[in-house]
């Protein structure tokens, strides 16, 4: 389903009796940060974020590659899904905290990798490890290009393919390689939410900006939802793949502010 306009999108939204609305964080609802360790919860997007959960009509789901536990700090609000590191871990709207995966056969690994990985990068500028505990991602967005191309073939040299077609799983992206437990999925997030806590009749909205949020797009697509893209700029169009697309974090508030009048 495509929409031609913002009009369109409104009107096939509004129309829904129950909607099951899915956010990715950054990069959708807000701006991206230099680094994943800038963690300033925003009173704004907080009090935004708690009008939708306010909805009666409307049940929300934050899908963020972020830990659950930053999270939990960028958004202190009741009432609503919260998922971390791609949705292996999961906080319900009644606090019950649910893993997807077993971190006993994950942490190993990942703690194998990070000393070669902090020596590979040691000394170097522009690079950022994260420790996100089902995973591990290295960021070079700062790094000149040629060295971060090199640093990053350096880094999958490190990795066991064995393990990686099994339980491990590498997003890759320009400038960034993250390794981390093959069920952090958001297209497996989704379904798991949607087969776990059932909300007959809803229809489904999902808005992210990458990749990642693109395996949940299938997802959506798949249970006669809709997918909507947030084109980022660094350098490069991220894949959109979406229904519809927003131009930036901004005009995604902007339409979510018209959303709590809806619902």
């Amino acid at each position: 389903m495509r929409f031609t306009s913002e009009n369109e999108l409104n009107q096939w939204v509004s129309g829904s009796d129950h909607l099951r609305l899915f956010l990715d964080y950054d990069g959708t609802l807000v701006e991206f940060n230099r680094t994943p360790d800038i963690i300033h919860p925003d009173p704004h997007i907080i009090a935004l974020v708690q009008r939708l959960a306010d909805r009666a009509r409307l049940r929300l789901a934050i899908i963020s590659g972020r830990r659950l536990l930053d999270i939990q700090t960028l958004l202190p609000v009741k009432g609503i899904y919260l998922a971390g590191t791609y949705g292996i871990e999961l906080l319900t709207p009644g606090g019950e905290r649910i893993e997807r995966g077993d971190f006993s056969v994950v942490r190993p690994y990942l703690e194998q990798l990070k000393p070669q990985w902090m020596e590979i990068i040691g000394g170097r500028k522009g690079y950022y490890l994260e420790d996100k505990g089902w995973s591990l991602a290295l960021h070079a967005r700062f790094a000149p290009e040629n060295e971060a191309t090199r640093v990053i073939s350096s880094i999958q040299q490190t990795l066991n393919q064995e393990l990686i077609t099994d339980e491990f799983r590498i997003i890759k992206q320009r400038k960034f390689l993250e390794v981390g437990s093959a069920k952090a999925n958001k297209g497996k997030a989704v379904a798991f939410i949607l087969n776990s806590f059932l909300l007959p009749g809803a229809q489904l909205v999902y808005i992210g900006d990458d990749a990642n949020d693109a395996e949940a797009f299938e997802t959506i697509h798949a249970n006669g939802g809709i997918a909507i893209s947030v084109a980022q700029y660094f350098g490069y169009i991220r894949p959109s793949g979406g229904d519809y697309v927003f131009k930036s974090p901004k005009a995604v508030r902007r339409w979510l502010e018209n959303l709590t009048k809806w619902f």
